[in-house]
């Protein structure tokens, strides 16, 4: 998993901040969205040829982690 998670970098002067594929200015959110609006793995890489098979798991694997923790509600 850590070697996923080098593929993800987060520079303050690059995509305002975003996590990014290293390299480009691909972000996390990028990859994720296009994922969600049914393009394929194939369709994406054929897209952007700057990406990985890699990159893409690694968006996945930085996007679950960023997710996997309790959410804290108010009480009613």
């Amino acid at each position: 998993m850590t070697d996923l998670h080098d593929r993800i970098t987060i520079q303050n002067d690059k995509r305002s901040g975003r996590p990014c594929v290293r390299g480009t200015r691909i972000t996390v959110g990028d990859v994720l969205g296009w994922l969600a609006a049914g393009m394929s793995e194939a369709e994406i890489l054929a897209d952007y040829s700057a990406l990985t098979r890699e990159d893409i798991r690694a968006c996945l694997a930085y996007a679950a982690t960023e997710v996997d923790h309790a959410s804290v509600t108010a009480a009613a």
